[in-house]
């Protein structure tokens, strides 16, 4: 009696969808795709508003969704679903980033955040008085907070394009700038772009988080269970008048760093019951309800083998980094040139403030304070890196791209100045890409 190779029985267009799926899932988890991604979805937004179609693009996104549940109906158009809804999530995982930073992380002490705090601060700071030194006095003043931001996913991704001649160290560095940059960035909005509070969307929020904590304390782990105490926060801000992405950041910083109390260790589950699903699948007679249980604790105990705060980022990153950031910038870059005058009014000076801001503000922030913190003995550069790579780390720092061009959306509601600084983000983040990726190549 030979044994049949059940390799060689299965289907052919069975293993090319395994290798595919394969292949798309290794890529997803690159940060270089993910940026490419971002970066096409945006000129494809560029592209289509400037076309002859460009009436369909401004159409298309102010199309109203209407949900009805009896006499309840509510509307909202695509461009808040993406911005207000979506980027939520976006917001979610950046959380998540932050708590697991805080943790054991490059925030996890004074000693360890010094440099890379520091430096965010700097590129903060710089930015935000070169873009008012164009705009003190104006209507625009009120986009300061346009050039303070940096793109996690864009600047991570063109600094992968440079290849493993790059120090892991300044690829932390990198983050953790970026991750601080966002920290600030999330304080700026709901400090600076929130008009007016609405306590009783206050009380509603917080009654959000409290069915959170209820939800932790009883060892709910499955992420569906938070959608709902999600939501109630969600629309708590919203009706605050705090913007409602934040929810996200708020769920992001409460989840859980280590997993859920258990009698036994998820290592020892998964071995335990292994043996004994072996035990049972050799027994001829065993049935599919002997089975099911040891498989659900089996389930279980993979499952709890990476932390909350873990899994939210694994979980979400592929749907955040190729689904909501393309969306959001399709929804968002897409600026009609014919509508921008950069020679009149105050979009002269919006658009100069911003990219002085971004390319050069950025990296002279970064690169002062950090040499300033160094001289007076509060922190040292990391090993392998060097004063090129905090220039390098400085100019990727100036890719705002995201956070820069929501803050914009927030900061101007008259369409002419708010194309004036999308439009800006837009070239002040691809030359800082160009320039970052040059001083890269000839540097390192």
């Amino acid at each position: 009696m030979t044994d049949k190779n059940p390799v060689s029985s299965i289907p052919r267009p069975q293993v090319l969808t395994a290798q595919a799926i394969s292949a798309i899932e290794r890529y997803s988890h690159i940060e270089a795709v993910s940026g490419i991604v971002l970066l096409l979805a945006a000129m494809i937004a560029l592209v289509w508003a400037n076309s002859p179609v460009a009436n369909a693009y401004e159409h298309f996104w102010n199309t109203e969704l209407t949900l009805g549940l009896g006499d309840f109906t509510a509307s909202c158009s695509l461009h808040f679903l993406v911005n207000d809804g979506l980027m939520a999530v976006f917001f979610l995982v950046v959380g998540a980033e932050i708590r697991q930073e805080i943790n054991d992380g490059a925030l996890a002490s004074i000693k360890l955040a010094a440099l890379p705090l520091g430096a965010a601060l700097g590129g903060v700071i710089i930015p935000a008085i070169i873009y008012m030194a164009f705009n003190q006095g104006t209507d625009a003043s009120r986009g300061w907070a346009i050039p303070t931001a940096t793109d996690i996913a864009f600047a991570v991704g063109v600094l992968a394009l440079l290849g493993k001649s790059i120090p892991s160290a300044i690829r932390v560095l990198l983050l953790a700038l970026a991750i601080i940059d966002d920290i600030v960035a999330i304080l700026i909005i709901a400090v600076f772009y929130t008009t007016s509070l609405d306590y009783l969307g206050l009380l509603v929020a917080v009654s959000g988080v409290g069915l959170v904590l209820v939800f932790q304390r009883m060892g709910l782990g499955k992420a569906y269970a938070y959608l709902l105490p999600g939501a109630i926060v969600w629309f708590g801000l919203l009706k605050t008048g705090v913007h409602p992405t934040l929810a996200g950041v708020i769920l992001g910083l409460m989840t859980p760093i280590h997993s859920k109390p258990a009698t036994e260790r998820p290592l020892d589950t998964i071995g335990r019951t292994f043996h004994e699903l072996l035990e049972r699948f050799a027994q001829s007679s065993s049935t599919p309800q002997e089975v099911a249980e040891p498989l659900k604790q089996l389930q279980q105990a993979q499952r709890e083998i990476l932390p909350p705060v873990q899994r939210v980022q694994v979980g979400l990153h592929p749907w955040v980094a190729f689904g909501v950031m393309p969306l959001f910038a399709l929804a968002n870059a897409g600026v009609s040139l014919e509508g921008v005058n950069l020679n009149a009014g105050l979009s002269p000076s919006i658009f100069l403030g911003v990219i002085c801001a971004l390319v050069l503000g950025k990296p002279l922030g970064v690169v002062l304070a950090s040499l300033i913190l160094v001289k007076l003995n509060i922190c040292k550069l990391p090993d392998s890196v060097t004063w090129s790579g905090v220039g390098l780390v400085g100019l990727l720092a100036g890719i705002g791209f995201t956070m820069s061009i929501f803050i914009s959306s927030l900061a101007f509601s008259d369409p002419t100045l708010l194309s004036a600084a999308k439009l800006s983000v837009l070239a002040a983040s691809a030359l800082a890409a160009i320039i970052g990726l040059i001083w890269g190549k000839i540097r390192f």
